[in-house]
């Protein structure tokens, strides 16, 4: 599949749209230009590439809709080069917003059909610095921690005790939590036992699950 001049116009117009909606870091809306969403999705699905939507990606589970993927781009508040952690890689079209953002990604998925999937998407695209992990999302990766940026794309029940530990000083966790509806949480490490909450709305997500799956 080619990234036609097509895509790119309606990804232009899309990404015009959300920038009405919300006023954005351009460096997100810049990295969400350069990530082609049609190539992360089911075949059959291209046409509906650039509408403001979640779509399926197989395993039960949803590529976020681009307005969501924005906002929480926009919510870490990451520098360039800045270690980030994401908990549900799934097809990886938000790794790659991550990526082409400058940060350097550390990426957990559960469902091993889709960690599969998101390395065929990574290296279709050459994408080769995102480090990708076959594993239980709420262990993180301590080994690699302390991380800037913490971002979940599940809704979790409540904010994981074990990530905020992985969390830098300074550093920002994004996360939606709650059940039914999720609130997305902002949690900023502000020392080695504080953290300031935030909240930026409501939204709705497949739940974050414990342990993996064949």
């Amino acid at each position: 599949m080619l990234d036609t001049l097509q895509h790119k116009g309606r990804r232009k117009q899309l990404l015009q749209q959300l920038s009405k909606k919300y006023n954005f870091d351009s460096r997100v809306i810049e990295a969400m230009n350069k990530v082609p969403r049609h190539m992360f999705l089911e075949y059959g699905l291209d046409h509906l590439a650039y509408m403001d939507k979640p779509l399926p990606i197989g395993a039960k589970q949803t590529i976020s809709q681009p307005y969501t993927v924005a906002m929480q781009s926009h919510l870490l508040g990451l520098n360039k080069y800045d270690k980030v952690l994401e908990i549900g890689t799934g097809c990886a079209y938000q790794t790659a917003v991550l990526v082409e953002m400058g940060l350097r990604v550390f990426s957990i998925e559960r469902q091993r059909s889709l960690y599969l999937l998101s390395q065929k998407n990574l290296a279709r695209l050459e994408y080769d610095s995102p480090v990708l992990f076959y594993g239980d999302g709420f262990a993180g990766l301590p080994q690699f921690a302390p991380f800037k940026g913490i971002l979940i794309t599940c809704g979790a029940p409540e904010i994981p005790r074990t990530l905020l530990k992985q969390l830098a000083i300074g550093g920002r966790m994004v996360i939606p939590v709650g059940t039914e509806v999720q609130t997305m949480v902002v949690v900023e490490r502000v020392s080695e036992n504080d953290f300031v909450k935030t909240e930026h709305g409501d939204y709705k997500f497949v739940p974050m699950l414990e342990g993996v799956e064949g």
